[in-house]
């Protein structure tokens, strides 16, 4: 304000100067100031511009520049420093047109008020189909024309199915799941034949346009409207015939009782019949110039009628629908979860598709329309999709259970299938999205919406890269993963809890899918990122910083880490086997990346830090040699009690439950030791790891249950003491026997007489 006020001061001053000088000397225009020279004058008018010139500068300098936050005062030489940029402005201009609500009431009036302007423009179409004036058909002829031209090729796609019922019925007999892939071939053949009965309809159809319709007239469009909806309308049927087959249950693809099947299949075709039919009025009402309000009517009219028809296809075939999405529960789970709760979910979303379209007519958004039969078209075409890859899957021995002789170990079918429905959602879910968001909700443009899927594209695909990956990875190392069919408890009820040991692949498999899908997901998302344009770097340097810092604070934690790796680097264990780390002892039930679980005999688990385990003995590796001994009486037969043995020993190999873990047959090894009036005898026998103490049972029960009868006295506790008293008058010499118990309290000694 003072550089301003003085630029105006010195302009004021210059200007009296200037006025001055004319008033003096009208008649001399270049006229200079009284008292002043030329030279003088100019001297002034300089020193004016430079004194002006200098008070700007003082004042630009002194006035303090804006800034988001006040800067401490900086000396002399950062004075001079570059000012910072203003900040940016965006302007954001506001939303052109009328408010959405406004507009609904105000489409919602025009809607109501144009009700009698579409019952009008109804009422003159049959006038507009008579052409007798010009030489033409009546409307009743071109009618009854039209009606029969429909009837024919409704009938002749009835008739030739009919023809063909024998053939079908064989192609279906062989297209059983439990056919394998073969029953393809036959599923093939029978949706041709299905196919036929659409190209009849085709033929008839273009050969009554050609031969009655082919004339620029109302009826001949109208005409060639109508029979190109009938072709339409039994070519989308066509798919639901595939799928459904209501005269043969043996080729159907989806879980649906007879029943159940041929009811759903009428309804979806009177609807479909229904639509067509609208869509149909929809485009005679446009071409005879209806005004937009009427045809608003009409398409509010439409919606209703689609969501009554909708929701009446949704209850009556509540049974029917149930049946067909839980069978495809077992391979799609969100889509079994949708039949468990269908009248809830398919009644909501027919209400919300109805609503939508009425909304979009009544608001004059012609793109709802669009949106919507593209949704549920795509909706269809993914319930239609799921259940012809099951189909294919069960016929390419799947993992279902009952579907085919394969076993439980899923098949590369599987991984195919579920890769491909992946692809298939993901395209389905993108389409959809776009569809809503950038065409009816206006949310963002076609360009803005490009720039944003662009980089979404690519890093959507590199994610699916992933995913494929991870499925084909899991694939090839699912033989060498051990799978528990039962817990241990109910291993144990059944008795066979004793199982084999696994492979050394088989113990490190999870460890290794572990790290596998780990890096897969942290280069998937690394490169994701990337694609969104966000820098890595930083991210990566971070990872390291916070990774060196666990290391520094978790050493307990890195040292069972490291000490696992190379427990199973050596493989001085595998789950399944019994091993014994001091601490405790027990079968490996699993591990982890920093522990170990034991189950022990009794049933307790242990677990335990890989850093705790010490020393291992392992018991389950290569053999076990078992030896264990008798006490037999002092006067038995070494000789005979080892042919005794070694016969045994030659039974036990003869029996097949256990003659496969045997590798050393049973046999006596010798007198051990000498105690008392006992011999102590060692048996011995080499087996397999597992169940070694199953062997040693039935060898002792051979033993106990032969030994007697051949002569062989097992040895008593204790000591038969005889006592020779002297004799008396009448008496004889007295023998006294008792018994020592070793361990036990001294007891009085019976006594008999000999």
């Amino acid at each position: 304000m003072n550089a301003l006020r003085s630029f105006a001061f010195a302009l004021s001053l210059a200007l009296a100067f200037v006025a001055s000088a004319q008033a003096q000397t009208p008649a001399t225009p270049a006229s200079l100031p009284a008292g002043l020279s030329q030279q003088q004058f100019d001297s002034l008018v300089d020193a004016i511009s430079n004194s002006v010139t200098e008070k700007l500068k003082v004042d630009q300098a002194n006035t303090p520049a804006a800034a988001p936050e006040p800067a401490p005062a900086a000396s002399s030489s950062k004075s001079k420093s570059k000012a910072p940029p203003p900040p940016k402005i965006v302007h954001v201009e506001p939303k052109a047109g009328p408010d959405p609500f406004v507009a609904f009431i105000d489409g919602t009036t025009r809607v109501v008020r144009a009700l009698p302007a579409l019952g009008d423009h109804l009422a003159l179409i049959p006038s507009l189909l008579d052409q007798r004036e010009t030489g033409g058909r009546g409307t009743s002829t071109f009618l009854l024309l039209l009606g029969a031209v429909a009837v024919v090729a409704v009938a002749a796609e009835a008739v030739l199915r009919l023809l063909l019922h024998r053939l079908r019925a064989r192609l279906a007999a062989n297209a059983v799941p439990e056919n394998g892939v073969p029953s393809l071939l036959y599923l093939a053949g029978l949706a041709v034949l299905d196919g036929l009965g659409v190209l009849v309809v085709w033929l008839v159809c273009n050969a009554a346009t050609g031969a009655w319709f082919t004339g620029a007239t109302g009826q001949d469009k109208l005409a060639a409207a109508v029979l190109a909806g009938i072709f339409s309308w039994r070519l989308y049927v066509l798919l639901f015939r595939i799928v459904l087959q209501p005269e043969l249950p043996a080729a159907r693809l989806c879980a649906a009782g007879n029943h159940e099947a041929k009811t759903m299949y009428l309804r979806i075709a009177a609807v479909m019949l229904v639509i067509v039919f609208m869509r149909i009025l929809n485009q005679v009402l446009t071409a005879i110039r209806t005004p937009q309000d009427a045809i608003a009517t009409f398409q509010v009219i439409a919606g209703l009628i689609y969501l009554a028809t909708f929701l009446w296809l949704a209850y009556r075939s509540r049974r029917a629908a149930q049946q067909w999405f839980g069978g495809l529960g077992e391979l799609a789970p969100l889509i079994g979860g949708v039949g468990r709760k269908w009248i809830p979910i398919a009644p909501l979303f027919f209400t919300a598709l109805g609503l939508t379209l009425i909304y979009g007519a009544v608001s004059g958004y012609m793109f709802v329309g669009k949106a919507m039969i593209l949704t549920l078209n795509l909706v269809v075409g993914v319930l239609i999709f799921e259940t012809l890859m099951q189909a294919l899957v069960r016929r390419l021995d799947s993992q279902l259970a009952g579907k085919t002789p394969a076993g439980d170990v899923p098949k590369l079918p599987d991984v195919v299938a579920r890769c491909i429905r992946v692809a298939v959602l993901i395209s389905v879910a993108v389409m959809i999205a776009e569809s809503w968001v950038v065409q009816v909700l206006g949310l963002v443009d076609a360009s803005e919406w490009e720039q944003l899927t662009r980089s979404s594209r690519t890093a959507g695909v590199t994610l699916f890269v992933a995913f494929v990956a991870w499925e084909l990875f899991k694939y090839m190392t699912e033989p060498y993963v051990g799978r528990k069919t039962k817990d241990a408890a109910q291993a144990i009820a059944d008795g066979d809890a004793n199982a084999g040991p696994a492979s050394r692949l088989s113990t490190m498999m999870p460890l290794i899918r572990r790290t596998a899908a780990v890096l897969i997901i942290l280069i998937a998302v690394m490169i994701a990122l990337q694609d969104f344009g966000i820098n890595i770097t930083p991210l990566i340097a971070g990872a390291s910083v916070f990774g060196i810092a666990i290391s520094f604070g978790s050493q307990t934690l890195v040292k069972d880490i490291v000490s696992g790796l190379f427990y199973l680097s050596d493989d001085a264990f595998r789950v399944g086997e019994y091993i014994d780390c001091g601490k405790a002892k027990g079968t490996v039930e699993g591990f982890t990346l920093r522990s170990i679980k034991l189950r022990h005999q009794n049933g307790q688990v242990h677990t335990i830090p890989f850093g705790q385990l010490g020393q291992i003995t392992n018991f389950s590796r290569d053999w076990i040699t078992v030896k264990f001994n008798l006490r037999f009486a002092r006067d038995t037969d070494i000789e005979k009690l080892r042919k005794a043995s070694k016969k045994i020993g030659a039974e036990m190999m003869e029996m097949p439950a256990i003659a496969s873990q045997i590798l050393a047959p049973f046999k006596m090894q010798g007198v051990a030791d000498i105690a008392g009036n006992a011999l102590v005898v060692r048996f011995k026998f080499t087996a397999r790891p597992g169940n070694p103490a199953a062997i040693q049972r039935e060898a002792l029960k051979r033993m106990f249950s032969t030994f007697p009868a051949m002569g062989f006295e097992f040895a008593k506790e204790g000591a038969n003491v005889v006592l020779h008293t002297a004799p008396s008058s009448g008496e004889a010499q007295t023998e006294t026997s008792a018994a020592m118990q070793p361990a036990g309290p001294q007891t009085p000694v019976p006594v008999a007489a000999s």
